[in-house]
Formats: structure tokens, sequence, C-alpha cells
């Protein structure tokens, strides 16, 4: 549900002790990083959104990356003090961070626990060691199942990070990961299907990921199986037991305003009448309403749920009936890729392998 005096905050730290061969994100390699110097900005520039958003209430805080388990909990505590200085915190607000387990020291999870992070997402991405050398992991299966022990006797709520369709992966290995990682009693799971994106060293390398169809076939495995172990898919990569989704991602999702601090982080904003982008560290552009309608649009259908009508036309000021493709909606709903009702449009079961040219039919 839209709430228009809610806000959540993105903290980005976009360094890494390596780059993974497979990743196409912002980031740089964490050698001799003024981390203070850093953090002293982003508090400025928290202090500035302040100014032009006051009377805001803070859901979420979610330091991604990058490897923001590189940055030193004292800073991280720095940061969740400032923010909830400035702006007063709701009841249940989730404070996420991402962790990698090749940057585990003996007490990390207890420091970030005490720091005010009450929810540990931790960047597994595999469960045997050949792929783990295969993705350019810089931690093994060993500190992996560490981490993973370490993390759920540590926190409240917790995720992992998979990454499957691994060329010649095939669907036996897969489940032995599967159950492997739900037996850590994990919150949630976010499952991404490996794509070879361009500009990347598997890019470069000719790397094939596994065949379309094979990767279909791995895909509506992991839902049922998970469907039927108590983590139901809501987003097209991500599965939980109610009550457990990523608050914070569902801000993006569901077209609420963000701001978003470091390199590279950008943000979504209502101010007055006028529908704001902004860029880190303090630049902004006015969307029309037709541009976020169609971003509403993209992220929406990413939801099992799909999108809310009533909340979609609060947040852009237009009806989603006059932004999607009429025509090519009821095809779509005749083939049983998508329903909708009177409240909302969604993607169905059916559909969901296919949400990609989905989502394009449904543009106008």
């Amino acid at each position: 549900m839209y709430n228009p005096e809610e806000l959540a905050v993105y903290i980005h730290w976009p360094y890494c002790k390596s780059k993974c061969p497979y990743c196409d994100f912002y980031k740089q390699l964490a050698h001799n990083v003024e981390q203070g110097k850093i953090v002293a900005e982003y508090l400025e520039t928290l202090r500035k959104y302040h100014e032009l958003l006051p009377n805001r209430k803070i859901k979420s805080v979610f330091f991604g990356g990058g490897t923001p388990s590189l940055l030193e909990p004292r800073y991280v505590a720095q940061i969740i003090d400032e923010i909830s200085g400035l702006w007063p915190m709701l009841d249940n607000a989730e404070i996420s961070l991402e962790a990698n387990p090749n940057s585990r020291f003996q007490t990390m999870f207890a420091d970030l626990k005490n720091a005010g992070v009450n929810r540990l997402s931790l960047g597994v991405q595999a469960l045997n060691e050949a792929d783990l050398r295969f993705l350019g992991r810089t931690h093994n299966l060993q500190t992996a199942r560490l981490c993973l022990q370490e993390v759920v006797q540590t926190f409240a709520n917790h995720s992992a990070d998979l990454i499957y369709a691994r060329p010649r992966q095939n669907l036996a290995e897969w489940e032995t990961e599967l159950k492997e990682i739900i037996a850590y009693g994990l919150r949630h799971l976010s499952l991404y299907q490996l794509t070879i994106e361009e500009n990347t060293v598997f890019a470069r390398k000719g790397v094939q990921a596994l065949d379309d169809d094979k990767a279909v076939e791995m895909y509506d495995f992991t839902r049922d199986f998970l469907n039927s172990r108590g983590y139901p898919q809501y987003e097209v990569s991500n599965f939980a037991p109610d009550g457990f989704a990523s608050v914070h991602n569902l801000t993006y999702w569901q077209g609420g305003d963000y701001i978003g601090i470091g390199q590279s982080a950008h943000g979504r904003l209502h101010l007055g009448d006028k529908m704001l982008a902004t860029v880190y560290p303090f630049v902004d552009e006015e969307l029309t309403p037709q541009e976020r309608a169609e971003e509403l649009l993209l992220m929406g259908m990413r939801l099992t749920q799909g999108i809310n009508k009533s909340d979609f036309k609060q947040i852009c000021g237009l009806d989603l009936s006059d932004i999607i493709n009429k025509e090519k909606a009821k095809q779509l709903q005749e083939l049983q890729l998508v329903e909708e009702t009177a409240e909302v449009l969604r993607v169905t079961y059916k559909g969901f392998p296919l949400l990609n040219k989905i989502i394009e039919e449904l543009c106008v």
C-alpha cells in the first residue's frame, strides 16, 4: 500500500575486494578507501535531504553495493544513527545490509546487529566449490556455510542470494543446493538466473549461460519446489514466508518514495505536485506522469500480486488502463498469461517465465 509520508533510504557502498566476472554493477575495488571521509559526505547529503523532506517517516534503510559488509560497523552505526536522528523511524522499520562471506571477521555479524542492522542478506551465490570458483567468488563453501549458520543465529530476519542456470548445471544439482539453503531456516531467498551481460568478464570470454529451455525448466522447478516448502514466490526472483518480503525492495516495485546515497545511487520522490528522479549527491530531474507511469508498469508487474490500480493512479495521476495496450492485454488474458480485475493487473503463474515479453507487449 502506497503511503506518501513514508520514505526508504538506500545507502550504496560501491567497494568490493574483487569484481565477479558476471557483475555489471557500478563498483570499485577496495584499496586504501577513506571510509570516514566518504561516510561524512553521506551524512551531509542525508541532512540536505532532510531539509527537503522534513516530515517523512523512515520505513526502511538498505545498505547495498558493492560489498557493504566491508564498511566498518562503527560507520554503519553512524549512518543509522544519523537517519534516525533526522527522521522518526517506524516501529517496524527494516534495516538491511548485504554481506559477503569473504568479508567475514570473527564478530562481524554481532557487530552489525549492535550497529542497528536488523536484517542481513548474505551473498552466497552457490553451494558447491566448483561453481563458487566459476562465479569468481573469493569465499569457499566452508566459509559460506559458517556464515549462514551465524546469520540465522544472530538475526531474526535474514536472506540469502543464489545464482542458478549456470552453464552445465542440472536440476538434480540445483535441487541439492535448494534443499541445503532452506535447511538453515532463512526468512527470505533471492534466486537470480545467470545472464551474461555486456561489458562483463564472462561476456568478454564468450561464456554461455544455460540454454533458454533448460533455464525455464529450472525456473519452474524452483518455484514449485519453494512454494511447496513454505517459500511462496512474491516477485519474479524472490521468495519468502508471509510477513518476510523485503520491505525496502517492495518500495521500488510498488512505486514508493526513496532516496539514494552513494556513487551511482538514485531515488524517486514526490515533492508537492512534482515527481522527481534523483541522482547522488543531490541532482534531480522532474518526471512526467507518463514517464513515472511507465516505470510503475515495468516494476509493478514483477510482483505476483501485480499492480494495484488505485495506488498506480495516486502515484502518477494516470489510469493504468490509459497506459497499457488494451488489445495486447486482452490477448494476454485470453492466453491466461495476464489476469485483470477491478483492483489489479497481474501476470499469472503461467505467464511469469515470459515476464519480459509480456511487459513489452503491454507497453503502448
